[in-house]
């Protein structure tokens, strides 16, 4: 390619050409567009660079917020352990670290199934009733039956730990022995005059459908299964297809 220069007024008139070949003409474009691109790629980096910049401020509010939040979980951690210690010496003041005779109610029964001499005689009749407290720890009740409050509870929840001894209430025959989205591992037993007893949330079951059990005879073990939210025994106990409140069936072992 020739380029023709006429110069426009001045003493010197005269023109003058240039020429460039097109390979030398594509060469220059290519490091013009390369020094394009390197210069965009330049601003995006600065532009990038400087967004981030832009919330190193925030970043560091976030910090310290984060920091004062951890000072307190830690000063609550400490608050907690101080309460724990008097909680202990509580506990130990009034005696109730010190160990209890258990007496007939808290232990399991023999794997014969015989009675202990420690037990007391239980009329046949009896036996066969929903009438015993059905752990062998005391637990405490931490939700009434639905005739002492408002709602659709055929039954109380006992607060114990997971993996205590769960007795059946009375002697009887295992309708059903399971799991339920709701009740978790669960046993329902039939005793006699149309009683039945059901025991829920066991963490695991000693028994089966159809299976025959003695009063006080182990048949589960308590825990946290289905719907629940801490380890606890669900009790209910129904009459003629009716649920009846346990604490008027049952009686409360007291502390010992």
């Amino acid at each position: 390619m020739t380029f023709i220069v006429v110069p426009h007024g001045g003493r010197d008139l005269n023109t003058r050409s240039f020429e460039i070949s097109y390979r030398r003409l594509r060469l220059v474009g290519g490091v013009l567009a390369v020094a394009a691109i390197v210069w965009l790629l330049m601003a995006g980096s600065w532009i990038f660079v400087s967004a981030r910049a832009a919330r190193v401020p925030m970043l560091e509010r976030e910090v310290r917020r984060l920091e004062a939040e951890n000072a307190q979980v830690a000063e609550l951690a400490g608050a907690l352990r101080r309460l724990e210690a008097q909680y202990d010496q509580v506990r130990a003041m009034l005696g109730a670290d010190r160990p209890t005779d258990p007496g007939s109610i808290w232990l399991p029964p023999a794997e014969n199934g015989a009675s202990r001499a420690s037990e007391p005689r239980v009329d046949s009749t009896q036996a066969h009733l929903p009438t015993a407290w059905p752990l062998t720890a005391r637990g405490f009740v931490t939700r009434e039956h639905l005739g002492r409050i408002p709602g659709q509870h055929p039954g109380i929840d006992i607060a114990v730990s997971e993996g205590s001894y769960v007795r059946a209430s009375g002697a009887g025959i295992v309708e059903e022995a399971g799991r339920d989205d709701i009740y978790g591992n669960f046993v329902r037993i039939r005793h006699a005059a149309g009683y039945q007893s059901v025991y829920g949330h066991a963490s695991e079951l000693f028994v089966a459908t159809s299976d025959t059990v003695a009063l006080h005879e182990v048949i589960a073990l308590s825990g946290n299964t289905g719907r629940s939210t801490a380890p606890h025994l669900h009790f209910e106990i129904w009459k003629d297809g009716q649920p009846i409140d346990p604490r008027s069936q049952v009686d409360q072992p007291e502390s010992r």
